[in-house]
């Protein structure tokens, strides 16, 4: 029994240990819990002031909180409106500042929904600030919250309204509007550079055979994008900006399409123009281009600034190609006709001034299509002033060519009897201003230039005048004639002259013109002044080797043979100085050269051949028989035949005064024989 209360004992014992142990345990729990209540409760003492100040601007009985809670209500919930919105601008911020190309009309449309909001945002935050306004003016008339807090109230609505400025609402998006309208413009330069392409050339003689008008060079998808841009561009007052883009790009495109032409001529000075004969072919050329540029580039151009903008309206599209055309070269191409114009008067230049209005009125219909609106104002009056400078050029070269032939019947005649540089720039000359590629375009030219001050025009005025120019040729033939003080040289002059007439009039207009009995008239008379010429000069050599006293003499050989020398060294001596001084003068027709030398072989060698026959040995077999038998018969042919040779081709100029002064001069540096002249 003893052990049993022992052994309760002992668990007794055990269970008042654990009993205390546990208590100990809560005891430590708890002491901790109540250390961090400590710091908790201190936190909440610290705050306790803060908290104090939010609840004080409200501080005010139930009555008058009851009173302006329907006030604050209503001025809430517009305001709440605008933040809801300015959240949702927020939101659209990523897709914004992402690159449109990959889905540019998603992007439109987000676009857009950000600038309905800005709309919104626009409309409503100074009604939201308004109401906001009201209430802190009541809420500070009633006294119903602290000073303090309704001050700071008023300075952040203050700067609020301050934000409501046209300068300030540009921030209401934080500048994301501006930026997505950037890259849209990037965007906008994008499409049109990859897809502007120059127009690939084949050759600059080849132009002319495109007859075709090139197609719209951007493709229907890309001019649908271009209008989707624009459309947004003009809501946001950004169209001038599109319209810089697009004419710096596609004028670039049209400069570089031009390039591969070679037209470094158009920069030309004035200076380098007064030397028609060397920028002849740039003419021609500036037509072809002028062509291409136009009915090509400029035709295409044209219908995509209509294409891209005609939603727009005419003015703007007009105005945007006007600016294209400018810039692409269209004035320079103007600007050299102009400067050719205002090179000095030469007459050579009257069939270049033709070539140019030629090109002009073959572009007439495409000039007033293409530049006739307002926008083209600059291109319309460099074009009518051309035009003006071309007509009244071409008119006074052409009115004033029969004086300029009658001003050089005072010069001198060419001093080797050789066809004047005037007349055979003259017949030629005429004959292509008579011909069916020129005579249209002057008497085009003359109507107009005549309509100007109110005078008619009759074909027969064109006709008259060139006969006239014609009759003053003979006039000027006739005095110089007369002019030579070798009567022989004159001859030769009148021979070469009549038959030039006849050979390179015959089968012409101006030889239609004319008439045949003219062209007979010329064709006698150089058979007329060829007998004369050969009876007065060579023709008078057989007389040096007269047989008289040979035959029937009968005083010795040494005699005859001392007649013979003399008579052989006066022949001698004519032949060498009429050689000499014919060996000078030029015959330029081959036909007539070689026939003319050919009737003097048969007047001169063989009466020659004959004497040297018959009396050649009496001197033959002379220590001194060089000096008289000086040629053989065949050196004497041989030398007859190569007389009246032209000259080697020499670099000469034609002259002509600014003021029509009339430098034809019949010297050989005065007048160069062209394509534009008599060769």
């Amino acid at each position: 029994m003893a052990h049993s209360v022992s052994d309760k004992s002992i668990q007794n014992l055990i269970s008042a240990s654990k009993s205390l142990r546990l208590s100990l345990q809560k005891s430590q729990g708890l002491g901790l819990a109540l250390e961090k209540a400590g710091s908790r409760f201190e936190e909440i003492n610290q705050r306790l002031p803060s908290l104090e100040a939010a609840v004080r601007p409200i501080r005010a009985d139930k009555e008058a909180l009851a009173a302006v809670g329907g006030h604050i209500n209503r001025a809430v919930g517009p305001a709440a409106a605008v933040l809801k919105v300015f959240d949702a601008v927020h939101g659209l911020e990523k897709s914004l500042l992402s690159d449109p190309r990959s889905d540019l009309p998603g992007y439109l449309s987000v676009l857009k929904r950000l600038e309905e909001a800005l709309r919104f945002l626009g409309d409503n935050c100074g009604l939201a600030i308004q109401w906001l306004e009201d209430i802190v003016e009541y809420l500070e008339d009633n006294a119903v919250a602290d000073e303090r807090y309704l001050s700071n109230l008023k300075k952040s609505l203050k700067s609020l309204r301050e934000l409501q400025s046209d300068e300030g609402k540009a921030y209401l998006d934080g500048g994301l509007l501006e930026a997505a309208l950037d890259k849209l413009e990037n965007e906008f330069r994008r499409l049109l550079t990859e897809h502007s392409v120059p127009l690939p050339m084949s050759s600059s003689s080849s132009l002319g055979e495109q007859a075709c008008i090139a197609p719209s060079p951007l493709p229907v998808m890309v001019i649908h994008k271009l209008q989707a841009i624009i459309g947004r561009m003009i809501s946001n007052n950004r169209l001038e900006k599109c319209i810089s883009i697009y004419v710096e790009v596609r004028s670039s495109n049209v400069r570089a399409s031009l390039q591969a032409l070679n037209l470094d001529y158009l920069e030309i000075s004035i200076a380098e123009f007064n030397d028609v004969q060397s920028i002849e072919g740039y003419i021609a050329q500036w037509g072809r281009h002028l062509e291409f540029a136009v009915k090509h580039l400029f035709e295409a151009e044209y219908k995509l600034c209509n294409d891209v903008f005609e939603r727009i309206g005419l003015d703007v599209w007009m105005g945007c190609f006007a600016k294209i055309a400018a810039q692409a070269g269209i004035l320079a191409f103007l600007q050299f006709g102009k400067t050719v114009t205002d090179s000095k008067k030469d007459p050579i230049k009257l069939l270049k001034l033709l070539d140019i209005f030629a090109s002009l009125n073959k572009l007439r219909l495409d000039f007033n299509r293409l530049f006739g609106g307002g926008a083209c104002v600059e291109i319309q009056n460099l074009t009518r002033d051309l035009i003006k400078s071309v007509i009244d050029g071409a008119a006074e070269i052409f009115w004033e060519l029969l004086r300029q032939v009658e001003l050089q019947r005072q010069n001198p005649p060419p001093p080797d009897g050789s066809v004047p540089k005037l007349v055979s720039f003259i017949t030629d000359y005429c004959n292509k201003l008579l011909g069916d590629d020129y005579k249209p375009i002057l008497t085009q030219v003359l109507i107009i230039h005549r309509s100007w001050k109110h005078e008619k025009f009759q074909e027969k005025l064109l006709i008259n005048e060139v006969l006239e120019i014609a009759k003053a040729i003979e006039q000027n033939l006739d005095a110089w004639i007369k002019a030579y003080d070798d009567p022989s040289l004159g001859h030769l002059f009148a021979m070469n002259n009549h038959w030039h007439l006849y050979r390179s009039l015959k089968g012409t207009k101006l030889g239609a013109l004319l008439g045949d009995p003219w062209l007979r008239e010329h064709e006698q008379y150089k058979g007329y002044y060829a007998e004369v010429f050969l009876r007065e000069s060579w023709g008078k050599l057989p007389s040096h080797l007269s047989r008289e006293g040979l035959i029937l003499f009968s005083g010795g050989r040494a005699t005859a043979r001392d007649l013979v020398k003399k008579r052989l060294k006066t022949f001698n001596e004519a032949f060498d100085e009429m050689y000499k001084r014919q060996s000078n003068w030029i015959v330029s027709d081959k036909d007539l050269r070689e026939k003319t030398c050919q009737l003097i072989v048969q007047a001169v060698v063989p009466v020659y051949r004959s004497y040297m026959q018959n009396y050649g040995p009496l001197v033959e077999q002379d220590a001194s028989s060089s000096k008289y038998a000086k040629y053989s018969v065949q050196t004497l042919e041989k030398m007859l035949m190569s007389l009246f040779q032209p000259k080697p081709l020499r670099s000469i100029s034609f002259k002509g005064s600014r003021q029509l002064s009339g430098n034809f001069n019949n010297g050989v540096k005065d007048l160069r024989r062209t394509t534009s002249a008599a060769v």
